[in-house]
């Protein structure tokens, strides 16, 4: 339909180049114009194109405030890396040291090695020999380390039989968490040792079978060097030497008292460690371990042996409690022998009786009876108050304070001489003659306390041995109505057997007392002998009044009618007495069962060995001094003159008269 629009007028004006159109990827060819279909008519055309829009310009914004920002957190974190580093380096550089070196070095201790025990001629009694502290590494345990989950168990059930523990208990150490230690026993043999590397061997060698798959059970275990405290002869002298603890540390008798001697100084080193094993080619820095020094001690071992052999046989024949034998050197003071029944081994603690583990000789208290009287008679003969020869009538009876008083056999009235009162061991007797101290009682009784005090009843002996007792002596002004007359006779006052000992040493010695000693002086590691330093002496009567004691002593041994006869020795002056004192049960509190002694010094004519000999409680066949302490006396007596070469007597004794006819 034609249009109804007039037609367009050109306006005249420059001709645009016409713009090619591109050729699209999917134009067919052109054609020839004569094929070309006839041009449409032209469209009616919009109005006036609107401007074509410019397009728009992005600018890109300033990079330096993002810049400055980046510049900024850098610096902020290379501000807290130095910071940091700072600290580390400098202010906390010795506790980061310190816990580098935990990891990389070990600090072990080198033990040093304690000092032996010996008697007089240099025989050991206590020595050190070599053993191994086991340990083990509880990393290497673990299941990340072994590969096995219960590592622990089964290694326990391998060590147990070997080290004598409980399973249970060794799997608990071997599983200590966080740790690289853990102690499993201490003290071992090299034998034990030997068995755990050889077990160790045996399972590395399954491991190494399986290609490295398999795991040592038992690699993680190891040694430390120590020793192990051995004495070679048992129970002998076991009350004297003591014993030492787990530790090694001396927790008894001379073990304890000279500790720090026998001790020594530990050593210490510090070397490279990587993963449980020293680095040999790091090299290690420390102080070497400085060994105890040796003690000598006066013992006599065979003398020793033969107290003990005696004392033991007898404890057990009489059924008693317990019993001890004291041998001194009345001269020096020396302690040749120190003997207790029933004694312990110190080489197996476990089987020990704790109350047999101290020295009873030193730490039992108990009233002395009847061997007591001879510091009564040396305080009457001191006084001037009476001789051996003055005239004494002993009633079968004697009413003093609150008691009756008898003597332990019933008897007529006796006319005893001053020294038949000793050898006839009469209690009433005794009464009589101390009675002569004083005008009166008081008087008499604060006399008879300072010759008690003078011989050291009532003070420690001065050994300073652990436990022991000073016994117990009560002031006179103290002692009861009975007391002061029990005390002359040996009830109401409690010694210990060192310090009755020690009375006839100082009879012996002539009237002055020398006090006990058991070491004799000490070897340092640079093999320098010290002496111990002399004992102190002290005069506690004349030599007169020693010398007179000596012979009436006698009379109890020689004599037909003394309690002693069965102490007598052939070929030696043997002066001695007897003791039956009522006993105190420390369990009941109160008087039960007898105390059995004997104490005297041979030969009488030169004296130079003491031996004393207590029994407690015995309960089978005879409880008298003289009967089961006599023979005692006599073989530990005899034992240690031979041993000690002692030459027989050349003399005869004095024989003092014991009774006196009365007048009519």
């Amino acid at each position: 339909m034609p249009s109804k629009e007039p037609p367009r007028r050109r306006v005249p004006g420059p001709a645009r180049p016409a713009r090619p159109r591109p050729a699209s990827a999917g134009a067919r060819p052109s054609r020839p114009a004569a094929s070309r279909p006839a041009p449409r008519p032209a469209a009616k055309r919009p109005g006036p194109r609107p401007p074509a829009r410019r397009p728009r310009t992005i600018r890109l914004g300033s990079p330096r405030p993002r810049l400055r920002l980046i510049s900024l957190g850098l610096t902020l974190v290379m501000l807290v890396f130095v910071v940091r580093l700072l600290q580390v380096q400098a202010v906390d550089a010795s506790a980061y040291a310190a816990k580098a070196d935990k990891y990389r070095f070990q600090d072990h201790t080198l033990s040093a090695e304690r000092g032996e025990i010996t008697d007089r001629n240099g025989i050991a009694l206590a020595a050190s020999v070599d053993a191994y502290d086991i340990t083990a590494d509880p990393k290497l345990f673990t299941p990340e380390e072994s590969k096995v989950p219960d590592a622990p168990e089964q290694a326990a059930a391998l060590l147990a039989p070997i080290l004598g523990k409980e399973p249970a208990e060794l799997a608990k150490k071997l599983r200590t968490p966080k740790s690289r230690y853990t102690l499993l026993a201490r003290k071992q043999t090299p034998q034990v040792w030997n068995q755990i590397k050889d077990l160790r061997k045996v399972y590395g060698e399954k491991a190494r079978a399986t290609g490295g798959t398999g795991v040592n059970l038992l690699g993680g275990v190891l040694s430390e060097p120590s020793t192990k405290r051995v004495y070679p002869n048992g129970e002998l002298a076991a009350g004297i030497l003591g014993y030492v603890n787990a530790e090694g540390k001396g927790a008894g008798g001379v073990e304890s008292m000279l500790d720090p001697e026998l001790a020594g100084k530990d050593g210490k080193v510090r070397f490279t460690e990587s993963g449980g094993r020293q680095v040999p080619t790091a090299g290690s820095q420390g102080t070497p371990a400085v060994p105890g020094s040796d003690i000598e001690l006066t013992i006599d071992r065979d003398i020793q042996w033969a107290a003990q052999q005696a004392i033991t046989e007898q404890v057990g024949k009489s059924k008693a409690d317990r019993g001890y034998v004291v041998v001194q050197n009345t001269r020096t003071g020396e302690v040749l022998a120190m003997a207790n029944a029933p004694g312990f081994d110190p080489n197996d603690l476990s089987a020990a009786n704790a109350a047999s583990m101290g020295n009873a000789a030193l730490q039992d208290a108990y009233e002395p009876g009847s061997t007591s009287k001879v510091m009564s008679m040396a305080a009457v003969l001191e006084e001037g108050k009476a001789t051996p020869q003055t005239h004494v009538t002993v009633p079968n009876r004697l009413h003093r304070g609150d008691r009756l008083f008898k003597d332990d056999v019933d008897h007529k009235t006796w006319y005893l001489t001053l020294n038949g009162v000793l050898a006839k061991s009469s209690n009433i007797g005794t009464i009589l003659a101390t009675g002569r101290l004083g005008a009166t009682q008081s008087e008499s009784n604060r006399v008879l306390h300072s010759y008690l005090r003078k011989f050291g009843i009532g003070s420690p002996t001065g050994l300073d041995f652990p436990g022991e007792t000073p016994g117990i002596l009560a002031k006179p002004g103290d002692w009861s109505t009975s007391q002061q007359y029990t005390i002359p006779f040996g009830q109401g006052l409690s010694v210990n057997a060192m310090q009755a000992a020690s009375v006839y040493s100082t009879i012996a010695n002539k009237g002055v007392r020398v006090e006990p000693t058991l070491v004799r002086g000490t070897k340092g590691p640079d093999g320098r002998f010290t002496p111990a330093p002399e004992p102190k002496e002290s005069r506690v009567v004349s030599e007169k009044t020693a010398g007179t004691l000596a012979k009436m002593l006698e009379s109890v041994v020689d004599d037909r009618e003394g309690t002693g006869t069965r102490a007598a020795i052939p070929g030696y002056r043997v002066a001695g007495k007897t003791g039956t004192a009522n006993r105190v049960d420390p369990e009941l509190g109160r008087y039960k069962g007898y105390t059995a002694s004997f104490a005297g010094f041979a030969p009488a004519d030169d004296p130079q060995i003491t031996v004393y000999c207590a029994i407690q409680n015995p309960t089978k066949g005879s409880y008298f001094g003289g009967q089961i302490c006599g023979p005692i006396y006599k073989k530990v007596m005899e034992f240690a003159l031979k041993t000690l070469h002692v030459a027989p007597t050349g003399s005869e004794p004095a024989r003092l008269p014991v009774d006196f006819e009365p007048t009519p």
